[in-house]
């Protein structure tokens, strides 16, 4: 099997469980829904890894409990959240997550927010979390649409983790994807799709994205410095959600002279 990247909403839930990796963000919080729709068991899994904005982790309750409230037939299926200490990232890294550095790129094109193995590690621990809880289906919010360019959050990356995971621990793990090929705008479609509006002002209003652990500064998208990247991508997807370009002013169909996404 291979790394899925549907965003379709089902019929029915399937069975063999999940585990979605939630870190509090707006991904991660799109993707348990999306998990929930799907899934007859749905477990979350967070991790303190050192991260300057640690205050992600204290949303998840509040997105939780909000989306079991907006939609009661996901009451059963969620089940219980889990956090593990991965310290020792922050540890072996040195980078603007995990330390006060000032965001900027680095001399080969990636910004100093890359922490290296984050997602390698995630995963992995996921997967031996998984086979503990016995679930089939882990669900992370990797995306290489609209990102800052991280080498392991691109699609060639989950399907190759896939087999070694597969491999290394002698199981048959599905790793989900649902938002590999949509940008910031498409996800916000997506939750409105799986939730209606009042899903998308839970993420909107519960979410943390701001690498610099910004609650204080409220914006039309969400609570944030508003300066920071991952800011920037985010109130740039809400905008393009809620007033979407003319036809003739789409993406692809004309010269781009706003900032890139990397």
């Amino acid at each position: 099997m291979t790394a899925s990247a549907s965003a379709d909403l089902q019929p029915g839930p399937q069975p063999g469980g999940a585990l979605v990796l939630f870190s509090g963000g707006q991904d991660s919080a799109t993707c348990l829904a999306w998990a929930l729709d799907r899934f007859d068991r749905v477990e979350t899994l967070g991790f303190a890894y050192g991260q300057r904005h640690l205050v992600e982790l204290a949303c998840r309750d509040a997105l939780r409990r909000g989306m079991v409230a907006h939609r009661t037939v996901w009451t059963d299926r969620l089940g219980p959240d889990h956090t593990l200490d991965l310290g020792v990232l922050g540890q072996v890294s040195d980078t603007a997550l995990t330390s006060e550095a000032e965001i900027a790129f680095g001399a080969g094109g990636l910004p100093n927010t890359f922490v290296p193995g984050r997602n390698l590690l995630f995963l992995t621990f996921a997967a031996a979390l998984a086979t503990r809880r016995g679930l089939k289906h882990i669900v992370g919010g990797m995306c290489e649409t609209d990102y800052s360019g991280y080498p392991d959050c691109r699609d060639d990356t989950i399907k190759a983790l896939q087999v070694a995971l597969n491999l290394g621990m002698q199981s048959r793990f599905v790793l989900h994807t649902p938002l590999m090929w949509l940008d910031k705008a498409e996800t916000w479609h997506l939750a409105e799709r799986l939730g209606g509006a009042d899903l998308v002002g839970l993420i909107r209003d519960e979410s943390h994205s701001c690498y610099l652990g910004d609650r204080l500064h409220a914006h039309d998208w969400g609570l944030g410095c508003g300066e920071c990247p991952a800011c920037e991508l985010r109130r740039r997807g809400w905008e393009r959600y809620r007033h979407p370009p003319a036809p003739d002013a789409a993406p692809g169909n004309g010269p781009d002279t706003g900032p890139g996404d990397a």
